[in-house]
């Protein structure tokens, strides 16, 4: 018994984790940097817990100052901007296609997105690499 009471002040006491807060206003697209966030002693669930996983990242969305940066508002910085031209690779085995496209969306590295073959109009999907190509895999 006396064991049992001896750990109950332990399970009663909670981590609190640090959350990652916007200290100015954050545009869609652009890349945030040191002087965009900081670590708050706070616990906002959804919420980015360690700077190095946002500084370097694109904002997905317009992020606000006091707000917390939630999980889907950052990524990776883009590569490919939406109707740029890519270069399309197909490979399996020891075939290898390439292809002019055109992007039909917005992405950054190791991103799925659609692209369209300029050729014969064929919309498909591939990953972004990280070079900008585009690797077809349909």
């Amino acid at each position: 018994m006396k064991l049992l009471l001896a750990f109950l002040p332990l399970l009663a006491t909670q981590v609190a984790a640090d959350t990652i807060v916007a200290t100015r206003s954050i545009r869609p697209q652009q890349l945030i940097t040191a002087e965009d966030v900081r670590s708050d002693p706070s616990d906002v669930e959804g919420a980015y817990t360690f700077l190095g996983e946002v500084i370097g990242n694109e904002a997905r969305v317009a992020i606000y100052p006091g707000r917390a940066v939630m999980f889907g508002q950052v990524g990776r910085p883009a590569l490919v901007e939406r109707n740029q031209m890519v270069e399309l690779i197909f490979s399996r085995g020891g075939l290898r296609i390439a292809a002019e496209g055109r992007a039909l969306a917005r992405g950054g590295s190791g991103e799925r997105i659609r692209v369209m073959n300029t050729d014969s109009r064929t919309v498909l999907f591939g990953t972004i690499t990280e070079n900008g190509t585009v690797l077809v895999s349909n």
